[in-house]
């Protein structure tokens, strides 16, 4: 294997395993919501949990995931690549200190100001005395979970950029477990339920950031927060992570959206959108998140080499692998969108309209699960090469279009819940469609990458398996129907059959059928 080959190969192994990661974080993360809906159901206490959650997660794409890391990791790279340890150290720790300060003062201005920012995200809820008096309380606990899990994101993208992905993607599962444990064993035991989960969030913050700590010792990258402006490092990142702060969160700042019109909704809309939005965020998380996840810093060493043939070659090889696993996804889970929620959350609480209701909402998300993915595929294609104007202005954008959207489909049409989620995937379709034409138009990226052969044979074995549910529809084995009826045993052990058939059929239409491989992905 060229040494060109084995590079590939280990992009692709390190997707592998983030995937896996992430994969059992989201596992996890869905026995959480589990929980979570069995404890409240689909109530006005769910509502705000779900809702208050969303803000600091919001911030935290900002600090951490979105807008820093975007930045801060191209630059990092750059020092460990040029630079002698004393001034990557230097810069590193400048930037601990940066960080912390910065999450201090929000998170102590959020405290005295909670109020107001319930006023902004959730509307809804402020304008109800009993709802504002219980989002605000839980905000106060949950808000400084900001703080820790931006620290934590912090400590992954240093351990990226030495090739680190398994424990930054396998963190997610502290969360899970300790809300898990928080909603089935501790909240049920208490006066307040409600206030006793908030109080699990921030306990799993603590948890993920202690275990970030030996990691960076073994790398020796521990940083020693310090002040100093001066860096050249923290000059740089200044310049490139303003417009950042917004382009590094487009989808969430999207859900947001949604969520602050779901707020001015019927009671259970937050939670019916909240359930489809995990539901979606499963193949997103498994498979774009992990790709883009490894392509960034990947992406980012051709940029410094000026190697932009490979630069175009691990884009392209990103965005097929990504558009191979979305097209078969959005299929299985519009056409088993009622019994997947059915398996999951029918149970304590959460009842059969609740199952519907969500359900309904799922479908209009899926109509843009290919663009949510392929998103997270050319964002760092702008990021890697320090470009954050770019995803600024289409972040912008976006957020115009889909704003206008929610309102006219969820308001004026009258799709409700349903509207709001059908806007964000025109949203994002369009942003890619923006995206990609700049891309092509700087030679980043190819349209005919669109054409490509892989991308053929997943649209025509997603369209297969299509033709083979509506057939079976048509032949009155009506799967939602079943489900219902079915026990919890049997709803389980029914869904993992289908899908799993549904999976042997699609990969063997593109084995034996199109002679589609493994290797045709580096």
């Amino acid at each position: 294997m060229n040494k060109i080959s084995s590079f590939k190969f280990s992009n692709l192994f390190s997707a592998i395993k983030v995937s896996f990661w992430t994969g059992s974080s989201r596992v996890f993360g869905l026995l959480r919501d589990i929980s979570t809906t069995n404890l409240f159901g689909a109530s006005i206490y769910h509502d705000i949990f779900v809702v208050v959650l969303r803000i600091p997660n919001l911030f935290r794409r900002f600090f951490a995931e979105g807008a820093f890391n975007q930045a801060f990791v191209p630059i990092l790279s750059d020092f460990e690549s040029n630079k002698p340890l004393d001034e990557i150290k230097d810069f590193i720790d400048s930037m601990a200190g940066l960080l912390i300060l910065t999450l201090f003062l929000f998170t102590v201005f959020a405290l005295a100001f909670a109020p107001f920012l319930i006023f902004i995200f959730a509307p809804g809820f402020y304008f109800d005395p009993d709802k504002q008096m219980l989002s605000v309380t839980v905000l106060k606990i949950m808000f400084p979970y900001l703080a820790l899990i931006s620290l934590v994101a912090f400590a992954g993208g240093i351990q990226n950029t030495h090739s680190k992905f398994s424990l930054p993607a396998a963190t997610p599962l502290i969360f899970n477990l300790t809300l898990i444990i928080f909603a089935l064993i501790i909240a049920p035991k208490t006066e307040t339920p409600l206030f006793t989960l908030a109080w699990g969030v921030f306990a799993a913050g603590i948890l993920q950031l202690i275990i970030q700590l030996a990691p960076l010792a073994a790398i020796n990258r521990l940083p020693i927060p310090r002040l100093n402006f001066s860096n050249k490092g923290i000059k740089k990142f200044f310049r490139i992570v303003f417009p950042a702060i917004l382009a590094g969160g487009i989808t969430q700042i999207n859900l947001l959206i949604d969520t602050i019109f779901a707020s001015l909704l019927q009671t259970g809309s937050p939670t019916w959108l909240y359930i489809s939005d995990r539901l979606i965020q499963f193949p997103l998380g498994i498979f774009a998140i992990a790709v883009g996840t490894v392509l960034l810093p990947s992406l980012s060493k051709s940029v410094m080499n000026q190697n932009f043939v490979e630069y175009k070659k691990n884009l392209h090889n990103s965005f097929r692998l990504v558009t191979f696993i979305a097209l078969p996804s959005m299929v299985g889970l519009i056409c088993l969108a009622e019994p997947i929620i059915s398996t999951l959350f029918y149970r304590g609480d959460f009842l059969k309209i609740d199952v519907i209701q969500s359900a309904y909402s799922l479908v209009f998300f899926c109509y843009g699960l290919p663009f949510f993915m392929m998103m997270k595929v050319l964002t760092p294609a702008f990021f890697s090469r320090q470009d954050t104007k770019t995803p600024f202005y289409i972040a912008v954008f976006s957020l115009l279009i889909n704003g206008f959207l929610n309102y006219f489909l969820a308001f004026k049409i009258g799709l409700g819940h349903g509207g709001l989620a059908l806007g964000s995937s025109i949203a994002v379709f369009l942003s890619v469609t923006i995206m990609l034409i700049i891309l092509s138009r700087s030679n980043f990226i190819s349209f005919s990458i669109l054409w490509h052969r892989t991308n053929l044979t997943s649209i025509v074995s997603s369209l297969i398996l299509l033709v083979i549910f509506i057939l079976l529809q048509k032949m009155d084995l009506n799967l939602t129907n079943y489900f219902y009826d079915f026990n919890e045993v049997q709803r389980i052990a029914s869904i993992i059959f289908i899908i799993m058939i549904s999976i042997f059929i699609y990969f063997a239409i593109n084995k034996f059928i199109f002679n589609v491989n493994l290797k045709d992905f580096y």
